[in-house]
């Protein structure tokens, strides 16, 4: 959203209005939006940095994950090129993204979005993060996944457990998932600590966004 503040058309809302209604699937939704975004990579990842904070209190939590050899990793449904660079600012460069590609042209602008993250079958998200729980469990038992946005509703049906704040609590509430509020990463460390958890997600056997081509 920063971005699209700063560098997008002003009439970027009408897309979401268009998304609420049911006229655009989510993919759809970020692939106009992103192409709206009228900077070159340079600028965007500098403003990014500077007008966009990542909360101070991630990296002090994924070192604590670290120390304990519990896997981390990032999953966005965004354009999320600032990501990596994010990460490695904060000395963070050993941790896992899942997320979409923003390519840029050869001027360095908005050239293509693309899907390396998304379900083989489903166009409903860009990176299916139903999945990227579901192959976290398979991988390493269970998962607890921290969310705050509409793109996380999915991964919270399917996740062990579930931290929810701003709109993923109604949303939660909505599709019967139990969870814990959070306000920062040190939220999320002392219910972990503590052994604060609540029952499993519904998991469903059709991830209610399904949606294909």
């Amino acid at each position: 959203m920063c971005l699209l503040n700063r560098f997008g058309d002003p009439d970027w809302t009408a897309i979401g209005e268009a998304y609420a209604r049911g006229d655009r699937t989510y993919r759809e939704l970020l692939t106009e939006e992103n192409a709206m975004l009228e900077s070159t990579r340079e600028e965007m990842l500098a403003f990014v940095m500077e007008h966009c904070p990542m909360d101070p209190t991630f990296a002090p939590f994924a070192g604590w994950l670290r120390e304990r050899e519990i896997p981390l990793t990032v999953v966005s449904d965004g354009s999320a090129f600032h990501i990596e660079p994010m990460l490695a600012a904060a000395g963070l460069t050993d941790i896992p993204v899942i997320t979409n590609e923003f390519v840029f042209g050869p001027d360095e602008r908005f050239a293509a979005l693309a899907f390396p993250n998304a379900h083989p079958e489903c166009v409903g998200c860009g990176t299916c993060k139903m999945l990227a729980v579901t192959n976290a469990q398979a991988a390493a038992g269970r998962v607890a996944f921290i969310g705050d946005g509409v793109s996380d509703r999915f991964a919270a049906l399917y996740a062990d457990v579930v931290f929810a704040k701003r709109e993923l609590p109604a949303l939660c509430e909505t599709a019967g998932v139990p969870y814990l509020p959070w306000t920062n990463f040190d939220d999320v460390r002392t219910s972990l600590e503590s052994g604060e958890l609540l029952a499993e997600a519904p998991a469903p056997i059709l991830c209610p966004g399904w949606t294909l081509p």
